[in-house]
């Protein structure tokens, strides 16, 4: 007579475990096989030029082009400073980037905040019609924008004129609607109970809890107000009141393009995102995951 055993449960589960495990790291190792090169191909850009801002303009078009720094970025930086009074030009651009993104958060949350718990005659066809406004094309409101600005108003060549027009962001205005719509509406009646006036219920009780949407919001208006070139080119035509893209865009002539300076201004354009980036980095996917959700 043949008795047949079974292998005990805790051999089968060690067996599973190993197979899953494999698996895991079967499809790890692919994942990054493929993930490697990606991120290599979209750093060699950035990579190159960090290195091209260190050589002389006869290193760069060599037929060996250099991949490591050299000892030229002095020499760069004095020619960009030169050419466009490049301190000037990036103080200017971090004014505007800063106070136009701390306003217009502001503006953004507490017309979002409107839209999400507030309930009013319109509202539902007001908040679509700020959304119509995606559909017109930026081009068809540039030229009755520069009359207002810099007729009307007479502010051409400051930082409000650049400020002033896009500080009631439609995108930002959807996006805090959508992350306030994930604040308990609970919570802020308790608030109201207790006494908090409906500014204090939106400042310390409303706020707090979307931070990381704030947070991805700072980033983009930020990084939107940094690489704005169009209309910053329009209404400011003075060489002081330049920001960093207008004055990098003079370094590209009819006949000559100045590819060191050019490159060092690129280098360092990129460090205050990097550095807001890097600061607000832990709430940004957050943000960005729960903003577009209703709870």
């Amino acid at each position: 007579m043949t008795v047949q055993t079974q292998p005990p449960t805790a051999e089968l589960a060690r067996l599973s475990a190993r197979r899953a495990q494999s698996r895991r790291l079967g499809s790890s190792v692919l994942l990054h096989a493929a993930l490697i090169p990606l991120a290599l191909l979209f750093l060699a850009p950035l990579y190159l030029m960090v290195v091209f801002s260190t050589h002389p303009e006869t290193a760069i078009f060599s037929p060996a082009p250099p991949l490591a720094p050299g000892g030229a970025f002095r020499e760069n930086f004095q020619q960009l400073q030169a050419d466009t009074n490049f301190l000037r030009t990036l103080l200017n651009s971090v004014v505007i980037a800063s106070v136009y993104t701390a306003v217009s958060m502001l503006l953004t949350s507490m017309a979002g905040y409107a839209f999400s718990k507030f309930n009013f005659a319109g509202r539902n066809v007001l908040f679509g019609l700020i959304l119509a406004t995606l559909t017109i094309p930026s081009f068809v409101t540039i030229i009755p924008q520069f009359i207002l600005v810099a007729r009307d108003l007479h502010l051409s060549n400051t930082y409000w004129a650049v400020i002033l027009p896009t500080l009631a962001n439609t995108i930002g205005i959807f996006y805090m609607r959508q992350a306030f719509q994930t604040v308990p509406d609970d919570l802020l009646h308790a608030a109201r109970i207790d006494g908090a006036s409906e500014w204090r219920t939106f400042w310390q009780v409303a706020l707090p809890v979307v931070r990381p949407a704030l947070a991805a919001l700072a980033i983009l208006l930020f990084l939107a107000s940094w690489n704005d070139y169009l209309w910053p080119l329009i209404v400011l035509t003075q060489k002081d009141s330049y920001t960093m893209p207008v004055a990098l865009g003079t370094l590209v002539g009819l006949t000559r393009v100045s590819w060191g300076a050019l490159m060092v201004g690129t280098t360092i354009a990129t460090l205050p995102f990097l550095a807001l980036f890097l600061a607000l980095q832990r709430h940004f996917v957050a943000g960005i995951a729960g903003g577009a959700v209703k709870d």
